[in-house]
C-alpha cells in the first residue's frame, strides 16, 4: 500500500477523513505552534520540489489522497504571491478561496489548485488536484522585514488525482459498433454488386463472337442457340435474294443470278469448307 509506512501503529480499521475545520484546528494549528498532532501521519515535505505523481511515495499514510505540511516561499522578494513552480510544471489556482470557520470564528482559508505540465502560459492541464489550507494569521511580518523569501512557515496540503471514469471511451463505444455494422453492410453490398457484374459479363460473353466467322462455326453455334441463327440467316438470304432479284430484273438476268447463288450455297453445304468467311449479321446486335 502506497503511503502507509506507519499504518501498523494505527488501530484496525483506521481511516483518515478529517473535515476542513479539523485539519485547521487540530493539525495545521498544532504544526504551526510546534505542538503534537493527534495522529502523526502527516509528514513535512516541500511539495514544490517534486512533481505530484512523486508525492505518494513521500506520504506516511493514504491510498487515494495524501497530506503534507509544506512551507511556502515568495515568488518575488517584496511581494506576497507564493511561488507555485514545481519540477516539470506549476500549480495554478482555480475557483475562489473558501473561508473555514470553527463555530462563528474565522480560522483559515482553503484554496484549490490544479497542476499544469510545462511552463505558463502554455502549460497542459493534468488530473492532479491540491487543496491548500492556511491559517488566517499565518502571514507574519518578520520574514518580510528581514528580506527572507519565506512566506509561510507551514501550510497543509491535500493531494489527489481526479478519477477518470472513462466516460469518453464509453460514449464512443456505440459509435464503433455502428461503424462496424455499416462497414459490414457496405462490404456486403459491394460483394452483391460485383457478383451481379460478373454474372452480367458471363451472360454477355455467351452471346459474344467475332465479327467474321466460318460457316462451320456458325452452324455449330446454331445448334447451341436453337433456331435463331438459322432464322437470321434465312432472313438475310431472303433480303439478299430480293436485292439480287431486283438487280437482275432490271438487267434482264434473273435466272442467271439465281442459278449462281444456288450453286454456291449447295457447294458450301456439302464441303463444309473452313476457308469460307461469312460476315456475322448479328454481331452488332449483341455489342
Amino acid at each position: 500500500m502506497v503511503g502507509s509506512r506507519i499504518s501498523s501503529g494505527l488501530p484496525p480499521g483506521f481511516r483518515f477523513h478529517p473535515t476542513d475545520e479539523e485539519l485547521i484546528i487540530y493539525y495545521l494549528r498544532n504544526q504551526a505552534t510546534s505542538r503534537p498532532c493527534p495522529v502523526p501521519i502527516i509528514p513535512e515535505v516541500d511539495i514544490y520540489k517534486f512533481d505530484p505523481w512523486q508525492l505518494p511515495d513521500k506520504a506516511e499514510f493514504g491510498e487515494n489522497e495524501w497530506y503534507f505540511f509544506t512551507p511556502r516561499d515568495r515568488k518575488y522578494p517584496n511581494g506576497v504571491r507564493p511561488n507555485r513552480a514545481a519540477v516539470s510544471g506549476y500549480w495554478k489556482a482555480t475557483g475562489t478561496d473558501k473561508a473555514i470557520h470553527s463555530g462563528s470564528k474565522y480560522v483559515g482559508v482553503k484554496k484549490a489548485l490544479v497542476f499544469y505540465k510545462g511552463r505558463p502560459p502554455k502549460g497542459v492541464k493534468t488530473d492532479w488536484i491540491m487543496h491548500e489550507y492556511r491559517l488566517n494569521e499565518s502571514r507574519s511580518q518578520p520574514y518580510k522585514q528581514n528580506g527572507s523569501m519565506r512566506l509561510d512557515d507551514w501550510v497543509l496540503c491535500r493531494i489527489y488525482k481526479k478519477k477518470n471514469l472513462g466516460r469518453s471511451s464509453f460514449e464512443h463505444q456505440p459509435i464503433k459498433v455502428e461503424e462496424s455494422f455499416v462497414s459490414h453492410q457496405i462490404a456486403a453490398a459491394n460483394d452483391d454488386r460485383n457478383r451481379g457484374s460478373e454474372e452480367q459479363e458471363a451472360a454477355a460473353a455467351a452471346y459474344r463472337f467475332p465479327r467474321t466467322h466460318s460457316l462451320t462455326h456458325l452452324w455449330e453455334f446454331d445448334s447451341y442457340m436453337g433456331s435463331s441463327i438459322s432464322q437470321l440467316l434465312n432472313d438475310n438470304s431472303s433480303l439478299y435474294n430480293l436485292n439480287i432479284n431486283n438487280q437482275e430484273n432490271d438487267n434482264g438476268g434473273f435466272f442467271r443470278a439465281h442459278e449462281k447463288l444456288q450453286q454456291s450455297s449447295d457447294s458450301a453445304a456439302k464441303s463444309h469448307v473452313h476457308q469460307t468467311t461469312f460476315v456475322n449479321p448479328v454481331y452488332d446486335q449483341f455489342q
